[in-house]
């Protein structure tokens, strides 16, 4: 750097504290264009204005912005009130269901459960012993028939 050059950096950095605080278009020339302030797409949207809109009128309010819309917090609460009816809805059907009913319930699983047994023992059972059953039941239906 010349002498001159280092003299001139020094004195703007005592008067301005920066070299870039002083632009070069200010000199007054007016073939010069002066730039323009470029917009931010984010700010120009409306989404976001409507939304700082918002935000500035809750502040206004003293509203916390935490704090949503009467029309959501009015939903979300019929939501909650009709699961918390279902919940009880069902509760209630439970304790409702007498000890005959229980013990008829009890009954169907446990046949279910000897019937899916019962089919996996058929499966490993050979060929001519599942067609013997076959025959026997065509059998017993055809001699029910003829007794009829």
């Amino acid at each position: 750097l010349p002498a001159s050059m280092y003299t001139e950096i020094q004195r703007e950095r005592a008067d301005g504290g920066n070299i870039l605080t002083h632009p070069d278009y200010i000199d007054g020339n007016p073939d010069l264009i002066k730039p323009k302030k470029l917009l931010n797409p984010v700010k120009a949207s409306k989404s976001h204005q409507e939304l700082h809109r918002e935000l500035l009128m809750n502040h206004k309010r003293g509203l916390g912005v935490e704090s949503k819309p009467e029309l959501q917090r009015v939903l979300e609460h019929r939501r909650r009130d009709l699961l918390i009816k279902q919940k009880k809805e069902e509760e209630e059907a439970k304790k409702l269901q007498s000890p005959f009913e229980k013990e008829l319930l009890k009954r169907h699983q446990r046949l279910d459960q000897l019937e899916k047994e019962q089919e996996k023992q058929e499966d490993h059972a050979p060929e001519f012993i599942k067609v013997k059953e076959n025959l026997r039941r065509t059998s017993t239906v055809t001699g029910d028939e003829k007794a009829a």
